[in-house]
C-alpha cells in the first residue's frame, strides 16, 4: 500500500497518493477541467505523455506546466484555470 501526502488543488487540501502525476492529483481532487481554449471551451489531460498540453496548469506559482509529467509532492499548490467553475459538483 502506497503512502499519501498532502497537496491544495484549488485552495482546498487533499490527500493523494504519493507518486501519481499531478494530472491524476487533480482528478482525484473532483477537478475535471484543468484550463480554457482560447474558444472558451474546458480542456483536460488528453494524451497522458507531455504531447498534447492539455493538462496545464500552474503548480507552486509556475504557470503553464503540464501536470501530467509531474509527480506530486508533499505540500505543492496546483491551480486549474477557474474561469469555468471548474469543481465537479455531486450529489
Amino acid at each position: 500500500m502506497s503512502s499519501e501526502v498532502e497537496i491544495v488543488v484549488n485552495g482546498r487540501r487533499v490527500s493523494v497518493p504519493e507518486g501519481v502525476s499531478v494530472a491524476i492529483a487533480i482528478f482525484l481532487a473532483r477537478v475535471s477541467r484543468f484550463r480554457q481554449s482560447v474558444s472558451g471551451e474546458p480542456r483536460a489531460p488528453l494524451c497522458g505523455m507531455g504531447i498534447c498540453f492539455e493538462c496545464r496548469a500552474t503548480i507552486d506559482g509556475l504557470e503553464q506546466q503540464r501536470t501530467c509529467q509531474l509527480p506530486v509532492r508533499a505540500g505543492m499548490e496546483v491551480r486549474t484555470s477557474e474561469r469555468m467553475g471548474n469543481e465537479v459538483r455531486t450529489g
